[in-house]
């Protein structure tokens, strides 16, 4: 049932062991309550991913809404999920940028190109997964391929922490790191599942605490007090000009006073560049990965099967960040933080989700409060990136260790670990006139094209999730 919902007993409790269907409910204020639960659990990535890849977090949290419904619509209401920003494209975002000029606004329209597209690309797969079978999926991208994909789109972010956020303000950056982790560890519940959330306020707080007790800090900002080598004033940022340090505030609400409080978000328009495009393929791969793992988790909880729209919820994934996109939104993905809060309530109602997705549409018209978020300090920003760059990668390590992928065989160790270093370094690989591949992009072609290759040679096909052991 896509929309319409049976009120689930008397529409107040839950028995012992009983769980709210997608298609049931219970009553309309409680469901405005879980929807509102739901909106907290995917509002902290899906508001800081934005900022990470430069993009305007008013018009990724409005999108999500729309990303959702839409989302709930072509799986027929069958899997409920929410479709928050997706972590996967930051490396090839900030590589895209340091190609095309920056945060400016041409490099934004060439970003969300280029995330259109991978989105176009995924919709392609959903839609072969829906008509071959999910084992196709398998064949190519076997765990031993996901689980490092999804590794390195994670540690190969590594140097955006190390040269960008944290040397902006580092004492702030591993005081929020440290709340980051309390809060994540101690706070069980609710307030553990939104961690993130609640390091980056109390490093934006801290921040602006410091601004009014110790003073400016002295950092380099991205694109600010740009100098040549002779230590005059430059225009545009590149080789010969460069951001230098400089004393100035770790908060600055000026944005934030001259932002209306009702308004249409910034959107843009999509500009398209080959090159670009290839930088953010290899998302393409985690997403699928992503979105089966969390569907199949979704099928568990519910005891419903739902192999039947898998190729659906990928496909709808792809649908969402196509049209996310087209207007200068952020990439999609399905939010595990949600199933998380799915199996803490026992509350799977679709009808939650679309109240959130109603809620973050409503965000998305307040301009003041985007100016919020875009304010958020560098330093605080290295301290919550830190962890989540990091646990991304780890999702891969999780993902070998779920399917006893075996590092004795070379067939799998040799292109595994030699992608994943060109990944982090991140290695640069000139391939002719303007085109380099590097970073996630390069490490990525490595692993899979390196794995492939290797099977073929030793007349040894992929083996399926769950049996890559001996």
């Amino acid at each position: 049932m896509v929309l319409g919902w049976t009120k689930h007993g008397d529409g107040k409790h839950l028995a012992p062991g009983e769980v709210v269907r997608p298609d049931e409910r219970l009553s309309w204020p409680r469901m405005v309550g879980f929807g509102a639960q739901h909106v907290i659990a995917m509002f902290g990535a899906t508001f800081v991913f934005p900022l990470v890849m430069g993009l305007d977090p008013n018009v990724a949290v409005m999108m999500s809404g729309v990303a959702t419904i839409l989302f709930l619509l072509i799986v027929k209401g069958k899997v409920p999920s929410y479709l928050g920003t997706s972590a996967s494209f930051v490396g090839g975002v900030l590589a895209i940028r340091a190609a095309y000029g920056g945060d400016t606004a041409g490099a934004d329209a060439i970003v969300t190109g280029a995330i259109l597209v991978a989105g176009f690309v995924l919709a392609l797969a959903g839609l072969a997964v829906h008509f071959l079978g999910v084992q196709i999926i398998h064949r190519v991208f076997p765990p031993v391929v996901t689980g490092a994909v999804v590794m390195l789109i994670g540690f190969g972010l590594a140097y955006v922490v190390a040269d960008v956020y944290w040397p902006q303000d580092h004492w702030v950056a591993l005081i929020t790191m440290l709340v980051t982790f309390l809060v994540i560890v101690f706070f069980k519940g609710f307030v553990g599942r939104i961690g993130v959330l609640v390091g980056l306020i109390a490093g934006f707080v801290l921040s602006w605490v410091l601004d009014k007790t110790a003073g400016a800090v002295t950092s380099v900002l991205p694109g600010a007090n740009l100098r040549d080598a002779a230590g005059a004033s430059c225009p545009v940022e590149g080789t010969y000009c460069v951001a230098t340090a400089f004393p100035h505030d770790r908060v600055n609400f000026d944005s934030v006073a001259s932002a209306p409080w009702f308004g249409v978000p910034n959107f843009h328009a999509p500009d398209f560049k080959t090159s670009a495009v290839l930088l953010v393929l290899p998302a393409v791969i985690a997403l699928i990965a992503e979105n089966i793992g969390h569907v199949k988790a979704v099928g568990e909880m519910t005891g419903a099967d739902v192999d039947p729209y898998v190729g659906r919820a990928v496909m709808a994934d792809g649908v969402g960040t196509m049209v996310a996109s087209a207007v200068g939104g952020s990439p999609t993905t399905t939010y595990a933080e949600n199933i998380g809060v799915m199996a803490a309530t026992k509350v799977y109602s679709t009808a939650a989700y679309y109240i959130a997705a109603i809620i973050a549409i409503l965000f998305g018209l307040c301009p003041k409060f985007g100016a919020l978020v875009a304010a958020t300090p560098g330093g605080v920003l290295g301290g919550v990136t830190v962890i989540l760059y990091g646990m991304i990668g780890l999702l891969g390590a999780r993902i070998w260790i779920e399917n006893r992928v075996d590092f004795s065989d070379p067939v799998n160790m040799v292109p595994i670990g030699a992608g994943i270093i060109l990944a982090i370094g991140p290695v640069s690989h000139f391939i002719g006139g303007d085109f380099t591949l590097e970073g996630i992009a390069l490490g990525t072609i490595v692993v899979l094209g390196g794995y492939h290759l290797l099977r073929a040679i030793a007349g040894r096909p992929a083996r399926p999730a769950g049996s890559e052991a001996g």
